[in-house]
């Protein structure tokens, strides 16, 4: 465990026996079941190689529900706990034209990992990372030693916050575009991508993005296909609630919309995405739903469970 910036902890995990731990790819991100209970994702910033070790950045959150709060004044450096293995829902094209990566605050943690893995292979590569104070600025040294194309904004220095649209503005067509941060910085990157092909827009968020529904919160039923089971959906209850009251349980973490752990299949009825995670396309495919935070838009779903 290492102090990275003002409220930002790194965390080296390691397994017991020494072995080497599941691969992964930049973009990754495990869940850590903690020991009081809870159970948060973590985005991966250290190095793929390495293969004995995840590392983790955690920023402390002044509204934490008890995950950032415990790792920053709980855990201890030999505390034992249960990593899930990794899942990639932020997933790097290596071989873009070019890859353009803007990074909020601690959003910084998998965008490290992003621009270590282009660095290495000579890959072209602009990475913006704004924070509130210099103070803040966590893994900056190891950014700064890649060599890469970092601009680096300081709201306190420069009199206001980064100017996105500028930064996404003037790129080749071939251009992927990154954004990972806080809710304010997410709103105005959707907005300067706007005209730019959903292909080459890629976002992670560590907050729920504003989603605008489609009417109240009416029930509906969920049957089960593999368990044959029918579940009735109550209005203000999430499908991963009424799913736990009828004893079956889906994995799950963030419980926010924003992690993926819960991403299930449907088999028929249209969802209500209301999640931060699916792509529009994937939305529109109706493929798969998080059953934390996503509803019906009609009488019922038939869900791969």
């Amino acid at each position: 465990m290492q102090w990275e910036a003002e409220g930002v902890l790194s965390v080296e995990l390691r397994r017991p026996d020494g072995d080497e731990l599941p691969s992964y790819e930049p973009g990754a991100h495990v869940d850590l079941r903690l020991p009081n209970g809870l159970v948060r994702s973590y985005s991966l910033a250290g190095d793929p190689a390495n293969r004995d070790r995840y590392v983790v950045g955690v920023g402390l959150d002044a509204a934490s529900r008890g995950g950032s709060s415990f790792v920053h004044g709980k855990l201890r450096v030999g505390d034992r706990i249960d990593v899930e293995p990794p899942l990639n829902h932020f997933p790097l094209v290596e071989d873009a034209e070019k890859v353009v990566l803007l990074a909020g605050g601690i959003g910084i943690t998998p965008m490290l990992c992003m621009a270590r893995r282009l660095t290495e292979r000579g890959r072209p590569l602009t990475f913006h990372y704004a924070v509130r104070s210099r103070e803040r600025a966590a893994f900056l040294d190891q950014l700064e030693a890649m060599g890469a194309d970092l601009r680096l904004h300081v709201d306190a220095e420069a009199g206001g916050p980064f100017d996105i649209a500028a930064a996404v503005a003037g790129h080749p067509a071939g251009t992927h575009f990154y954004c990972c941060g806080p809710g304010p910085m997410m709103a105005a990157f959707e907005a300067a991508v706007a005209e730019v092909p959903d292909e080459r827009v890629h976002v992670e968020y560590f907050t729920p993005k504003a989603i605008e529904t489609e009417g109240a919160d009416s029930a509906f039923t969920v049957r089960l296909a593999r368990k044959g089971l029918t579940v009735e959906v109550p209005a203000g209850r999430s499908i991963l609630g009424a799913l736990a009251d009828a004893g079956v349980i889906v994995p799950s973490s963030c419980e926010d919309g924003i992690c993926g752990t819960c991403e299930t299949r449907v088999l028929d009825g249209v969802p209500d995405h209301r999640d931060s995670v699916l792509t529009k396309a994937e939305q529109q495919s109706n493929r798969t739903m998080m059953v934390c935070v996503s509803r019906c838009k009609g009488s019922g779903l038939v869900l791969d469970i």
